[in-house]
């Protein structure tokens, strides 16, 4: 007896769009508009507008499109971060893509404080992250990313990553940055020259005028395998590599307590 077709499974598809807004000496939201797998959660905390976004599917996997779009409106401080860290899982076929795009309006301050990425075995997952600056507004930007479940013996042969960074200021470009890993992702790591056998990593990004004033203190913090570096006056960078997810955090939180003057959201801390 013939077996009926197999459907081809359903995949995931979201939208989160929001912002923020001043009003007297807090920033609240202005819209909200959520779709599909994408939402958001907003604790109720004087200050800053806290954004959690939540990926309802559970994770990436082939052929799931999902998208942050966001702003910090004039003045504002738009704190936007992640409930928990993301998985890319297998992907039976295609890529799994997540794309974000932010905007800082002027004399905003604008947090993407993103938890880790995880890849599993077999992932496929192109992601982008567009950032555009308006006049002096600030920006701290974190993308950690940890490769394969250390823990349980995990190791990357098969996965595919791709990853780009595009910050502008005024239209002008102001920072690029981009990740290209295919195939047996965990020997590509162990070269010395792309991860030295780290299993983790974190860039960070740092916009505003006192950025210069923290670079000797970041210095000093870094380990082995960490550096930080002014990019130009006001524009700091930190690139930090880890064994695992752990470790890797282990050296990013101070880092990112300190540029966030101790504001960092407290889903960091669960």
């Amino acid at each position: 007896m013939p077996q009926s077709p197999v459907a081809a499974q359903p995949r995931a598809e979201g939208q989160l769009t929001l912002s923020a807004k001043r009003q007297g000496a807090n920033s609240v939201l202005d819209r909200y508009r959520p779709s599909g797998a994408m939402k958001a959660m907003f604790p109720r905390r004087p200050g800053p507008l806290q954004a959690i976004a939540i990926n309802s599917a559970g994770g990436i996997t082939g052929g799931d499109r999902l998208a942050i779009a966001a702003e910090a409106g004039p003045g504002a401080h738009l704190i936007l971060t992640t409930q928990a860290a993301e998985r890319a899982y297998r992907a039976a076929s295609g890529w799994g893509r997540f794309d974000t795009e932010l905007r800082a309006r002027a004399g905003s301050t604008l947090f993407w404080l993103p938890q880790e990425l995880i890849l599993y075995q077999g992932a496929a997952l192109s992601r982008s992250l567009t950032i555009a600056l308006e006049a002096d507004a600030r920006l701290l930007m974190v993308e950690p990313v940890i490769f394969g479940r250390t823990a349980m013996g995990e190791r990357l042969t098969e996965a595919a990553f791709r990853d780009r960074i595009a910050i502008d200021r005024d239209g002008k470009p102001l920072y690029r940055d981009g990740l290209r890993l295919e195939g047996d992702l965990s020997a590509r790591l162990a070269r010395a020259g792309i991860g030295g056998g780290g299993g983790a990593m974190a860039s960070v990004l740092y916009v505003a005028p006192d950025a210069d004033a923290h670079l000797a203190a970041l210095r000093a913090e870094m380990p082995p395998t960490g550096g930080a570096t002014l990019l130009r006056q006001g524009v700091l960078a930190v690139r930090l590599i880890a064994e695992d997810g752990f470790h890797l955090r282990r050296h990013l939180l101070p880092v990112l307590d300190r540029l966030s003057q101790d504001t960092l959201p407290t889903s960091w801390r669960l």
